[in-house]
């Protein structure tokens, strides 16, 4: 894997867009977040995009094949809310470090699998939060 900042020396790298927005494109219902993982639990998961990653792992990485092979370079890791204030709403913020965690995994092997298909350039992830946003302002 090349270096990134002596990649971006030498052109403009270009990064994927909006995950929620791709997987709203699923007009997922309440079942698609619960899988058979969370089937018994006490709140509603709808919307909650960090728990697909743990029942539906192949979704998350289709969508950044997605964005990989449309030219991405760098493709965001599906963390926007994998916080605990955030995964608190969810009664979920004891998976916070497995959604990370996992999140990060999806998004590697999508980027390694791009760069299997396509061995000319190097592929990036990023780790993408509220968090990690705010702390760059």
């Amino acid at each position: 894997m090349k270096d990134i900042r002596e990649e971006l020396k030498k052109r403009i790298l270009v990064i994927d867009g909006a995950m929620g927005t791709m997987i709203q494109k699923y007009r997922f219902e309440e079942a698609d977040y619960r899988g058979e993982r969370f089937g018994d639990h006490p709140v509603d998961l709808k919307n909650n995009n960090e728990a697909l990653m743990l029942v539906r792992p192949d979704v998350i990485e289709e969508i950044h094949a997605a964005y990989l092979d449309a030219g991405a370079d760098i493709i965001e890791t599906n963390t926007f809310n994998a916080n605990s204030i955030s995964a608190a709403d969810f009664e979920m913020a004891d998976l916070v470090r497995e959604f990370n965690v996992t999140a990060a995994q999806i998004a590697r092997r999508a980027a390694d699998a791009a760069e299997v298909k396509d061995p000319s350039r190097s592929r990036w992830v990023a780790e993408r939060s509220a968090r990690a946003r705010a702390v760059r302002r």
